[in-house]
């Protein structure tokens, strides 16, 4: 096997150990590699030190100029997510189910599939719906009210 095949096969390798790794890393580093290993096959560089010189070079100008780009095809887009909010915000003012009555302002609701403990100072039934008012970690406080665009931002 030619050093030049070995570099390609090297460079095919990497690019495919992206698919694990999601680093946005690996495929510069592979293309670098498969760069080199065609040069050096069609008789334009010789020297290892050149070898590793051009596989280096093109492998962090590919990094410095690609990256964003081959980040947003590998991982793709998120539009549909408030991204200048956190997680447990983005619940605030969702629709929810109660599943379970509330006692003493304690019962329980589904909200995007999943149950979570509520608690209300409305009494609330089975059934009904309700809006999230705030998210507490674990717990959710509802209302049977839709809050209003005020609350919702406070």
């Amino acid at each position: 096997m030619s050093i030049a095949l070995i570099w390609i096969v090297i460079g095919i390798l990497l690019i495919l150990s992206e698919l694990l790794l999601t680093s946005v890393i690996a495929v510069f580093l592979g293309i670098g590699a498969i760069v080199t290993g065609l040069l050096l096959h069609w008789n334009i560089i010789a020297e290892s030190a050149t070898q590793f010189a051009v596989f280096g070079v093109v492998s962090l100008a590919l990094l410095l100029v690609a990256r964003g780009q081959f980040k947003r095809w590998f991982m793709g887009y998120t539009t549909d997510e408030d991204e200048a909010k956190p997680n447990f915000q983005r619940d605030i003012g969702a629709r929810v189910k109660v599943i379970r009555d509330f006692n003493h302002g304690a019962g329980r609701v589904v909200l995007n599939g999943v149950q979570w403990d509520a608690f209300s100072e409305d009494e609330l039934k089975a059934g009904e719906t309700a809006w999230v008012l705030a998210n507490e970690g674990i717990q959710l406080t509802v209302a049977r009210d839709k809050p209003t665009q005020q609350e919702h931002n406070t």
